[in-house]
């Protein structure tokens, strides 16, 4: 993953070049956040870019993040939707250090675009409406994300689609079902982003998402936050008891329902927010088909929004290896016509040809590995997607039938006011009636009537009652079967995910056995290449095929000096000690 604007960190951080788990080289820095330090990587044998996460150096040793960064590997991967950052490995290095395997993604944070002031309310609620429907099948699945703010929100171009959304940085998601790792009574998070029970530090579930989701859209409507402060502690204070400004306040064109809706998510109580993220995805839903579709596409200017950037250049691979192993037998051949090369100079030649065959055959090896390797993962996420398809309906269903459930009750409880009511109605009417016996015949027969009627009332009151409880009981029963039946898939669910897992882990041995076989072989080529380049380097009539070799390893230069110009070459003083391969 990474954003429009990059820092490469190429002179600042000692971790660049080194090769992870012995098959991910860290080619760039692409981020850092709570837990992790975020590089763009490449595997050394197989051109596939990721991103990869390294648990920060000074957090190594502290048992509960270590595990919290395991988690969020498997929330994710879980839950496997299209808007939640795909995880393609996991695992411990040789030296202790934990690392994340992720899908390399080019886009621009939302905290980029909102640093920008409002933003248009069809393309607001199109951005929430993608992270509602992942964070819907999150909590479906028992993972709370805990830490959603613009900085974890990715707009990306996807298939011609602008604003495709993906969640970022599960770092801090919880699984329900897992022991609780996080030390009691610890408030974590972002405070600007904080729901007021996490701000008061006790256990964040999916109505805390939902409250975050109503700070963004706070943001996107009005370009500022709710609550601003300095102080941590302030901020903290104000999440827990200041009531959110009207966005219509800040901004007076704010669209009534939008704001109804950013209220509804900002109030203090869990249960008056909305009751889950389906509820909201509705809603969202409803106001995106009454709003026009297309009007944040071209900027109050008239431009475009700016494009990402391009994805990083593809690597040639060990296929260069073969080429540079003919251009040194050419300059071989040039400076040694008669075929009296000195014997370690034939013998680096004859090595680099084998190095670079057996590589090329090591790579279609690891290819193939990790095309079973793949292969599986896909089997793995199509079950799991359809599995959380499943779960989502299922889920959707439930949050109506609870939502209708809820209805009644509210419903049967105004007729059981309405009930006392009428019962208050008979007891004045009794007494009436007991006591008519003394009055004429008329009253007499009135206050019969009365209590008759009154009598009657209460009937058709109890009935009605009767009637609302019972459809609160079949909703709450439905509710209850389709609860049932989400439980019974999550645990479908976990089962093969552990299993998938296992074979997973035995897959990525092997690549790594063989991948870690490469580096031996690059290590070698880069040893006789070094060999190679310091016995030919001072020879002049191979200076045109040396400076093609630069060029391979380098890539044209304009800048680069011309043959006649004595430039430094890798394996002398003013270069670097070893060619990069």
């Amino acid at each position: 993953m990474t954003q429009t604007s990059q820092r490469s960190g190429k002179s600042t951080d000692p971790m660049l070049g080194r090769v992870v788990a012995g098959r991910y080289r860290l080619e760039a820095r692409a981020g850092e956040g709570g837990m992790g330090v975020v590089y763009r990587a490449r595997h050394v044998l197989i051109d596939r870019v990721v991103a990869l996460k390294l648990i920060r150096p000074d957090l190594r040793g502290e048992t509960h993040l270590r595990a919290w960064m395991l988690r969020e590997a498997r929330a994710a991967n879980r839950v496997d939707h299209a808007h939640i950052i795909d995880i393609h490995d996991i695992g411990e290095t040789e030296d202790g250090e934990l690392y994340l395997v992720m899908e390399y993604l080019v886009g621009t944070a939302l905290s980029a675009e909102l640093a920008r002031g409002p933003m248009a309310l069809a393309r607001s609620i199109d951005i929430l409406e993608q992270m509602c429907a992942a964070l819907g099948r999150a909590h479906d699945l028992g993972v709370v994300h805990r830490d959603l703010k613009s900085d974890n929100i990715l707009l990306l171009t996807r298939g011609g689609r602008k604003d495709f959304v993906k969640i970022l940085d599960f770092g801090l998601a919880h699984l329900a079902m897992d022991p609780r790792l996080a030390p009691k009574g610890a408030v974590f998070g972002t405070p600007e982003y904080m729901s007021p029970e996490q701000a008061r530090g006790e256990e964040a579930g999916p109505q805390s998402d939902l409250y975050a989701l109503g700070v963004l859209f706070f943001e996107m409507m009005t370009g500022q936050l709710p609550f601003r402060s300095n102080d941590r502690e302030t901020l903290l204070e104000m999440q827990r008891k200041s009531q959110a400004p009207k966005p219509r306040s800040i901004k007076p064109d704010v669209l009534p329902a939008a704001e109804a809706i950013i209220l509804k998510l900002l109030e203090k109580e869990r249960k008056k927010r909305f009751q889950d993220a389906h509820h909201l995805h509705e809603e969202l839903k409803g106001l995106q088909r009454s709003i026009p579709s297309n009007a944040w596409e071209v900027g109050a200017g008239g431009e475009m929004a700016v494009p990402p950037p391009p994805p990083p250049p593809e690597s040639p691979g060990v296929i260069q290896w073969a080429n540079r192993a003919a251009l040194f037998s050419r300059m071989v051949s040039r400076a040694y016509p008669t075929g009296n090369a000195p014997p370690d100079v034939q013998q680096a030649l004859a090595t680099s040809w084998d190095l670079a065959s057996r590589a090329s055959s090591l790579e279609g090896e690891v290819a193939s590995l990790t095309r079973k390797v793949e292969s599986l993962e896909r089997r793995g996420r199509a079950l799991r997607a359809e599995i959380g398809r499943k779960v989502e309906e299922l889920a959707h269903e439930e949050s109506r039938a609870l939502r209708e459930h809820t209805a009644e009750q509210h419903e049967a409880s105004r007729v059981r006011e309405v009930l006392v009511v009428a019962e208050r109605g008979v007891i004045v009417a009794k007494t009436a009636a007991d006591t008519a016996g003394a009055l004429p015949p008329p009253q007499a027969r009135l206050a019969y009537e009365k209590y008759g009627a009154a009598m009657a009332l209460v009937e058709a009151r109890k009935e009605v009652l009767a009637e609302r409880e019972q459809k609160a009981g079949v909703k709450e029963a439905h509710a209850r079967e389709l609860r049932r039946q989400i439980d019974e898939l999550r645990a479908q669910l976990s089962r093969y995910a552990e299993a998938l897992e296992e074979d997973l882990t035995h897959g990525r041995e092997k690549v790594a056995g063989r991948t870690r076989e490469g580096l031996q072989f690059e290590k070698s080529f880069s040893e006789v290449t070094q060999l190679l380049v310091s016995h030919l380097k001072g020879k002049p009539e191979v200076r045109d095929l040396m400076q093609d070799l630069m060029e391979a390893i380098h890539g044209p230069n304009p800048a680069r000096p011309g043959p006649d110009t004595r430039a430094p070459l890798p394996g002398s003083s003013a270069a670097s000690p070893q060619v990069p391969l």
